[in-house]
């Protein structure tokens, strides 16, 4: 037991790297609130089009866009992004680089979910709302969109959840987000201690949003 607290839970490592696991949390939660609002709209954006285009040809050219980065690795994603622009002629910023990656990545994924929304609201709302005179995308903006979001808002918080988590990919390009941070401090003191401390960073990040979205499914569940 003193062995698992000596090299898992040692409360002298912790004092001594918290303050820096502390700049690490700090970069997470600030690209968190960076990344979630650019997938939120991108993905909003697709679910549009999926829904209210009638040309079949971008339908398609959107669900391919959806099915292929809903499959492909943002490890990889992010490397190919960040190592790979150079050869383009292109040179990205570290965090240009991981906005269009997550936003490539995010955006096939929240499409699916505001998708899902906007066709559980019945055709007859936008039906109504056109009645009274509001243009197409009037309706959208105040009547289907927003009933569409209140229908899916669990999905939408679980989501946003694991991006968070997905931030740590981030240290591939050598962002300082927690993760990486940890690992710093870990090759320095040669000791897993920061690795359990950072994990610890993110239950504490992660539980209230964790508590959202159980009472928000409970709710879901108690209207049906």
């Amino acid at each position: 037991m003193d062995a698992l607290l000596q090299n898992f839970f040692n409360l002298t490592i912790f004092r001594e790297v918290f303050p820096f696991l502390l700049r690490g949390l700090w970069t997470t939660i600030w690209l968190s609130l960076l990344v979630i609002p650019i997938g939120l709209v991108s993905g909003l954006a697709l679910a549009l089009v999926q829904t209210q285009t009638q040309r079949r040809w971008l339908r398609i050219l959107v669900l391919i866009y959806i099915d292929f980065f809903r499959s492909f690795p943002p490890l990889v994603l992010l490397i190919l992004i960040y190592f790979g622009a150079p050869f383009l002629g292109l040179e990205l910023p570290k965090l240009a680089a991981v906005a269009i990656g997550f936003m490539l990545n995010n955006s096939s994924y929240f499409s699916e979910v505001f998708r899902a929304g906007i066709q559980s609201v019945p055709s007859g709302q936008m039906e109504a709302a056109r009645s009274t005179g509001l243009t197409r995308l009037q309706a959208l903006r105040h009547v289907v969109v927003p009933q569409a979001t209140r229908n899916v808002l669990p999905d939408l918080v679980g989501n946003g959840i694991e991006v968070i988590k997905l931030t740590t990919i981030a240290s591939v390009v050598a962002l300082p987000e927690l993760l990486r941070v940890a690992r710093d401090a870990q090759s320095l003191v040669y000791n897993p201690s920061p690795i359990v401390l950072a994990a610890l960073m993110y239950l504490v990040l992660l539980w209230p949003l964790v508590r959202l979205l159980s009472r928000l499914e409970h709710r879901g569940r108690t209207v049906r």
